[in-house]
């Protein structure tokens, strides 16, 4: 989190100087901006884009079935929002349908990374790692692209952590900054002015020092509301709305952030997940609201983005014997941004019937995650493919970027 406080409270740490990334970027490598955005703990991806007109799908899924569009549900709730046949969008998801049908949202079905267990911690670990093994790596895929852009010296700080931690996905050699919201005060003015001038000689502070009033200052010019921005971060929806809303206006400036993470948890619906109502439907609505948020933060900025939103693995068909779906294999991804080719469902769907289900219980994945990542990182973000097959996904040239996936 770069604000003065935290600045102040770090002063004592060893690697200080790491640890004061800038958010003001002296030159940004084009105008293009990428967004990926992780929900921890794996969505039901037959939740979010109901496969109604597969004829399965609703003997297998019971009680946890979408109405098809046009339909109510069993307890009077809204059925799926079309999304041009055979698959629709869950009712919670209404602000997301919204830029499907501007052209600005793509739904990519039966994906899934390249992880075949069940762990979350392995899942999560190789889908920001982007290596072949579960902790193979201490850097992440993300941070790996940023050493690959064009001219990577002017890359640095380039990437943009939102949350408390720098998630996997950006850790690397390439310095990032962060922004997070805080519930600590704020220090006296001209304080860590004072405390930069005292530390100005000193080899290790007075450059940190520098740096952390640098970054703080173009946070402070971007928001153009600080102090609002400052105030406490309330629990779960408050917070994510905050957050996007903030990563948004730091990545808009021509100056700004041109990569970002942004995760979001709730998604591990082991027990009552409900259909178009119920704990899942809460989480999805968060979601759709906060994507609207970055949307408007990000501004004229939103037709040059690409956000990719992924999860660790689907969930299974059949509902288990406490109302939830447990962990699975095959499960949905999203692409949104003006700079998406979207309006569609992108799927080689295999089909719920018994025979087709991976393991006997998931959704059979089609699609690897890797070929949708890729194909953002070289159409959108122009990154030599040879960079990422070899650097930013290691030992992956055979899994092929999928084409007209942004609009080039």
């Amino acid at each position: 989190m770069l604000t003065r406080r935290h600045i102040l409270s770090s002063i004592g740490a060893a690697g200080l100087a790491a640890a004061m990334p800038r958010l003001a970027l002296a030159a940004a490598p084009g105008d293009r901006r990428f967004v990926l955005v992780i929900l921890r703990g794996a969505l039901d991806g037959l939740a979010a884009v109901p496969a109604y007109g597969d004829g399965d799908y609703k003997s297998l899924r019971g009680a946890l079935a979408i109405a098809e569009p046009g339909q109510k549900g069993a307890d009077g709730s809204d059925g799926a929002l079309d999304l041009g046949g055979r698959f629709g969008l869950h009712p919670a998801l209404a602000p997301l349908h919204d830029f499907y049908k501007r052209g600005e949202m793509l739904v990519v079905h039966a994906t899934a990374g390249h992880y075949r267990g069940r762990s979350h911690f392995d899942a999560q670990d190789m889908l920001e790692s982007g290596v072949a093994v579960p902790h193979g790596s201490q850097d992440g895929w993300l941070n790996r692209a940023l050493a690959a852009m064009p001219g990577a010296a002017s890359a640095a700080r380039n990437g943009l952590a939102l949350g408390q931690t720098v998630p996997l996905a950006l850790r690397g050699k390439v310095p990032v900054a962060s922004w997070a919201p805080s519930d600590l005060p704020e220090v006296e003015p001209g304080l860590m002015q004072t405390v930069a001038a005292l530390y100005r000689n000193d080899r290790l502070l007075g450059p940190a020092l520098a740096e952390g009033l640098k970054g703080q200052s173009f946070a402070d010019q971007v928001m153009n509301d600080g102090q609002r921005m400052n105030q406490p971060p309330g629990p779960g929806r408050q917070q994510f709305l905050q957050t996007a809303a903030a990563g948004g206006k730091l990545m808009a400036p021509d100056n700004g952030a041109r990569v970002a993470v942004l995760d979001v948890g709730g998604w591990d619906t082991h027990a009552n997940q409900g259909a178009a109502r119920g704990r899942l439907a809460l989480v999805l609505q968060i979601l759709a609201e906060g994507m609207v948020a970055l949307r408007d933060g990000l501004g004229p900025a939103w037709d040059k983005t690409v956000v990719l939103v992924a999860t660790e693995f689907g969930r299974t068909v059949q509902v288990n014997g406490t109302g939830g779906t447990d962990h699975g294999t095959g499960g949905v991804a999203f692409l949104l941004g003006g700079a998406v080719a979207g309006g569609r469902v992108v799927a080689d769907w295999p089909g719920l019937s018994p025979a087709k289900l991976f393991e006997g219980r998931d959704l059979m994945p089609t699609t690897d995650l890797r070929a949708v990542a890729k194909a953002v990182l070289i159409d959108h973000l122009r990154l030599p493919a040879a960079s990422v097959d070899a650097q930013v996904f290691p030992s992956s040239a055979a899994v092929k970027p999928m084409a007209k996936l942004v609009r080039v």
